[in-house]
Parts: structure tokens; sequence; C-alpha cells
């Protein structure tokens, strides 16, 4: 079953990273203490960079091993990043959906997270997002935060 779940934001941003840019680096790491293999899909390579640096600035304790799309890495890092234009081609079982618009490549996958942020723009983004993605058949499920 393809499964999407919507995370309602209820803080703004942050001093130098956005709200859903921080709770993608949350629900990466829990996704990765279980087991999975992450794909987080940034909307600019610099959010990109945003997110490896913030997965870096991590408690050692709680480090997330990680890299960024196109990096030569000797063995798959189980957190990739990458950003409009730029995937890897290696095999994810949970997207990461930072884009504003649904990413083209979601049907290799059956589990994605996405966000509704506080701002209204953004908000109305993630809305259209929801509609496409329950036209698509998706499964939908709406978590607070």
């Amino acid at each position: 079953m393809k499964q999407v779940q919507f995370y309602l934001l209820s803080q703004l941003d942050l001093d130098n990273i956005s709200a859903s840019e921080a709770q993608a680096c949350e629900l990466a790491a829990s996704a990765w203490r279980l087991g999975k293999r992450v794909l987080i899909s940034c909307e600019t390579e610099q959010q990109a960079l945003n997110i490896d640096e913030a997965l870096w600035a991590r408690d050692p304790d709680s480090f997330v091993p990680h890299n960024l799309s196109g990096e030569v890495t000797t063995y798959p890092t189980p957190i990739e990043i990458s950003w409009k234009g730029k995937r890897n081609a290696q095999r994810r079982d949970l997207l990461i959906n930072l884009q504003t618009e649904i990413p083209e490549f979601i049907n290799s996958f059956n589990q994605i997270i996405d966000f509704v942020p506080v701002d209204e723009t953004a908000k109305a983004q993630a809305r259209e997002r929801y509609k496409q993605y329950r036209q698509l058949g998706w499964q939908l499920e709406t978590v607070q935060l």
C-alpha cells in the first residue's frame, strides 16, 4: 500500500534551518534507526546543503550516516540528500519530500513523508500536493506535531 504522511508543523523557522528541514532530519534519523533507507528530496541544492550541515551538527551519539547525491562513497549510506534535477538511482524505502511539488519519481516509493508548514503560501502548496497524492490513489494520513 502506498502511503503519505503529512506532518502539520506548528512552529516557525529556526535560526538557520526551516521547521520542515529540522523535522526532516529527525524523521530521517528515526527511520534509519528502524533500518530504513531514506531519500530526502530538497527543492534546491542550498537546501540540501543546509540539511547536510544540520545532520553533521547532531550530537556524536546521535550521528546519522548520510551523503549528498553524487558524492562518491565507499559504501552506500542509509540516508541520501538530493535536490530537484539530481537523484541517485539507489533503492530507498522512504521519501521525505521538501519540494514544493510532487517529485516525478514518487512511484518508486511506498512511503512518503511531506509537510504542511505554518507559512500560508507553503501551506497552499502542501494542500495542492495532498490533492495530487489523493488523485494518484495514495493512502493519506495527517500527523499533528
